[in-house]
């Protein structure tokens, strides 16, 4: 390979390296040339898969602030870099390997970090994020309606038990001011408890949200 080529397969591979989310590193050995354009189809069009000289490789990784062991980078190996969601990536490749058992997930780079090939099939059986957003947003959705009818109950219970408001015309004695005091308590109570219940309520809501979802 002449040199002006390999200067620009190293830095595309190291733009890929850098934009990516994630990045798997496989060994195709013994795949077909169907294999592979199913196994890129499966990995979807937010993943690029790309077949890969070592040498280049190491060096692009290192330009990327990438750090892949050398023992991985033997054989012919091919890299998936991942621009969408990473566990819905892993969850293809082990789908693949599943039907394909001649290809081979090494490792790869999530977060930053090096994962081991047991690390990739522990993502794999994660729900992607999209679900867990939907669940989260349902829960929430459930807890808020259940606020809206404990509040809904608050409103009444504290009409029901208002006093009568005093007539225009005369003016009511300063004495007569405490049994409006104690008439207002049972709603103050009322409101009290109903207070309780609508933290009661939405508390099992705020923990889900504040849980990062992995």
């Amino acid at each position: 390979m002449a040199r002006p080529v390999k200067e620009a397969a190293v830095a595309e591979l190291t733009e890929d390296f850098k934009s990516a989310n994630a990045t798997y590193l496989t060994e195709y050995r013994g795949l077909t040339v169907t294999s592979m354009k199913e196994l890129r189809r499966s990995l979807g069009v937010d993943t690029k898969y790309s077949v890969v000289k070592n040498t280049l490789t190491k060096i692009a990784a290192k330009n990327a602030g990438v750090e892949i062991s050398d023992d991985l980078l033997v054989g012919p190996s091919a890299l998936a870099f991942i621009k969408g969601d990473p566990i819905d990536a892993a969850r293809n490749l082990k789908n693949f390997q599943k039907e394909n058992p001649l290809l081979v997930v090494k490792g790869g780079i999530y977060e930053g970090k090096f994962v081991t090939t047991a690390e990739i099939m522990q993502l794999a059986d994660l729900e992607s994020r999209e679900v867990l957003l939907a669940k989260l947003a349902g829960a929430m959705k459930g807890s808020l309606a259940k606020a809206a009818r404990i509040f809904d109950a608050l409103r009444i219970k504290m009409e029901a038990g208002a006093p009568a408001p005093a007539p225009v015309a005369e003016a009511a004695p300063a004495v007569a001011e405490a049994p409006a005091v104690e008439e207002a308590a049972p709603a103050a109570e009322a409101a009290a408890e109903v207070t309780e219940e609508v933290v009661a309520e939405v508390a099992p809501a705020t923990d889900a949200a504040e849980t990062p979802a992995e």
